[in-house]
């Protein structure tokens, strides 16, 4: 067998055990300090293993067109239920921007033109979601370092925060906002992109449109959609229940590598 498939069977058989757990009860799982913990604890052991085990720039598998599975589920949101999200779709994402800030030299507004007007990368890789499917895509966007190397970080930051315009159910704090976050070593990881595009076509609306990240390495609730600001943060405890992403708060693991 490939021996890079079979680290991402292993971190992902690691990921899942926890994340099936999760997905029966949730909510009982989280309300437990102690299992909570242990399963905070395993994560830290999973992502220090996996960057132990794995070179910093080490790449997901990519394939080929081929390869390309003929179906492919549209995971979380199909279609966010905001009216100014309507506005932007009704419009053609034309009046769509994509707000880069927090601790960055150069706050960015970014058009769908200007994100397509940049270098850009197209990958074929791998989805794999905690609910145990997997769906191959090919993918093209901007590499999200390119974006960050143009804001300029300043000193301090640590990560990025993706905040999206779908809303969910079962808030902690009222909004519902979907979002998200990685550390800087993955932000700045060559298969991390922005992604516009899907099999050689405008981005869906089930899968983001109009922009969402692809971070490879990753499982599937980490690759959020319908991007509409990018926060570069020194940390996100005080950001909703500050997990770094809304599953995360509500029990998910926040490093979930594979």
């Amino acid at each position: 067998m490939n021996p890079d498939r079979t680290r991402r069977r292993l971190f992902a058989g690691l990921l899942l055990a926890p994340g099936t757990a999760m997905l029966a009860g949730c909510d009982r799982i989280t309300q437990s300090e102690t299992l909570g913990g242990l399963l905070r604890n395993t994560e830290k052991l999973t992502q220090k293993s996996q960057r132990l085990l794995l070179d910093r720039q080490a790449l997901a598998r990519e394939y080929s067109l081929a390869d390309l599975s003929p179906v492919f589920r549209a995971n979380g949101t199909q279609s966010p239920d905001s009216d100014e999200y309507h506005h932007l779709l009704e419009h053609g994402f034309t009046d769509w921007r994509l707000r880069v800030d927090g601790l960055v030299e150069h706050p960015l507004d970014l058009s769908l033109a200007q994100l397509k007007q940049m270098p850009s990368r197209t990958q074929i890789t791998r989805h794999d979601c905690v609910e145990g499917w997997s769906a191959i895509g090919q993918w093209q966007g901007v590499p999200l370092a390119h974006v960050l190397d143009l804001a300029r970080l300043k000193p301090g930051a640590r990560y990025v925060v993706f905040h999206c315009a779908d809303e969910l159910e079962l808030t902690l704090d009222g909004s519902g906002r979907y979002y998200e976050s990685i550390d800087l070593l993955d932000a700045y990881h060559p298969q991390t992109i922005l992604a516009y595009a899907m099999n050689g076509k405008a981005l869906p609306v089930a899968h983001g449109a109009p922009l969402r990240l692809r971070v490879e390495r990753q499982l599937g609730y980490k690759q959020a959609k319908y991007l509409m600001r990018l926060e570069v943060v020194s940390a996100f405890d005080r950001l909703w229940g500050g997990r770094g992403g809304y599953w995360e708060d509500r029990g998910y693991e926040w490093y979930a590598g594979i």
